[in-house]
């Protein structure tokens, strides 16, 4: 097994795990929430990246081979420019994508954020790849509840990721694809805000976080098709 890993100070995440016999090869492709960043903590005063993918190829085993491709900080129309160069060229079986999560951050509407996925999804489709749409998941704002206009901003935030989700949920049954829905896996059910296990700064996940993040691909995509050519 040979293994290359390419990280730079702009938060480019690039990660190639290569096995000798891999007939599946796996694209995780996103933000930060893909190259796995974390933020500091006491116990992890750097905050070391730990993407889902890793966790994956562990899954995978030698079966295939995980490559991820995550920026921190990217848009969709950002991810959008650099797609067929940095996932289609390069042959895979699937793609899983999640973006978004920095538009709505800068209160990008809805539907362009959609419109930019949906060209992803659907370049992934014509190149007989297969697409795993990933919804983004939620936030969490501690001190929103002290005031009436924290609890304002939290729930309009939650429309429109409620919003955003629902689309790329639709678009996924529409096209017979799975897709992930990370947001239901890592938020609080009683308050839809994500949940503090498995985020330390309310936006990004922890190693529980990407691992159950892992975990849903593996189960919901990979297993039932490794299962098969095994």
């Amino acid at each position: 097994m040979s293994i290359g890993l390419v990280s730079s100070p702009d938060g480019r995440y690039n990660r190639g795990i290569m096995h000798s016999r891999s007939p599946v090869h796996i694209v995780c492709f996103g933000d930060s929430l893909t190259a796995g960043f974390q933020s500091p903590t006491r116990e992890n005063p750097q905050g070391s990246s730990t993407p889902y993918g890793e966790s994956l190829q562990e899954s995978v085993g030698s079966a295939g081979r995980v490559s991820i491709s995550g920026i921190c900080g990217e848009l969709t129309g950002e991810m959008v420019l650099r797609f067929r160069k940095d996932v289609l060229a390069h042959e895979p079986r699937f793609v899983v994508i999640l973006g978004g999560t920095n538009d709505l951050g800068w209160n990008g509407p809805t539907h362009e954020i959609m419109r930019n996925l949906v060209k992803m999804y659907e370049q992934t489709l014509a190149a007989g790849v297969v697409p795993v749409p990933v919804t983004v998941p939620s936030l969490r704002v501690e001190d929103a509840g002290n005031s009436r206009e924290g609890m304002a901003w939290v729930a309009e935030h939650l429309a429109r990721r409620f919003e955003l989700n629902g689309l790329i949920l639709d678009y996924a049954r529409t096209k017979h694809l799975t897709a992930v829905d990370l947001f239901a896996a890592t938020a609080e059910p009683e308050t839809n805000l994500l949940a503090r296990e498995y985020s330390n700064d309310g936006l990004h996940l922890t190693t529980a976080g990407y691992r159950l993040f892992a975990d849903l691909v593996y189960r919901q995509v990979l297993q039932p098709v490794l299962s098969k050519s095994s």
